[in-house]
């Protein structure tokens, strides 16, 4: 199974970098995690990225706030696809690193997640692993037919509790 790299562009970002990790490793897809930034270390995020195919890689998953240069580095350094998280800051609540990640320029594509949205940016890396992996697939098909089951059971709470 191909791999994931999880790059953060700062260890602040952990707390929200590990929903993605947790996700992941519950879909049982080989990830490794970096915190590397676009700015203060770009040698080591452009090497990664340069050789992330020939190192088992599938997908890349940048998270980063304020200006959010990251993900934007790493596409530029690749084909693989890549997924951008903008991580929410003081300053502006992360509008900042969502705009910096969603406005990439023609030719260097980077998915962008929601502010904070980690969880959906490894949904979305292992969406694209499960093209070619069945494994996957019918994970995935059983976590959104476990979650229809979920809003099922808390529509049934509710028409009851208003019946009443």
């Amino acid at each position: 199974m191909k791999k994931v790299a999880l790059i953060m562009g700062s260890d602040s970002d952990l707390p929200v970098v590990r929903k993605a990790a947790d996700t992941l490793a519950e879909f049982g897809v080989p990830t490794e995690v970096h915190v590397w930034s676009a700015h203060r270390t770009p040698v080591q995020v452009r090497s990664f990225c340069e050789s992330a195919r020939e190192n088992g890689f599938g997908v890349l998953i940048a998270a980063a706030g304020m200006a959010a240069h990251l993900a934007g580095a790493m596409a530029a350094a690749t084909t693989l696809p890549v997924i951008g998280i903008p991580i929410q800051s003081k300053q502006i609540g992360g509008i900042d690193a969502l705009l910096s990640t969603v406005q990439m320029p023609s030719g260097i594509p980077v998915a962008t997640v929601a502010i904070d949205g980690a969880a959906n940016a490894a949904l979305l890396a292992i969406q694209i692993l499960a093209v070619e992996n069945k494994d996957l697939a019918a994970k995935l098909d059983a976590r959104r037919a476990a979650d229809a089951e979920k809003v099922l059971a808390k529509d049934a709470s509710i028409e009851e509790k208003l019946r009443q």
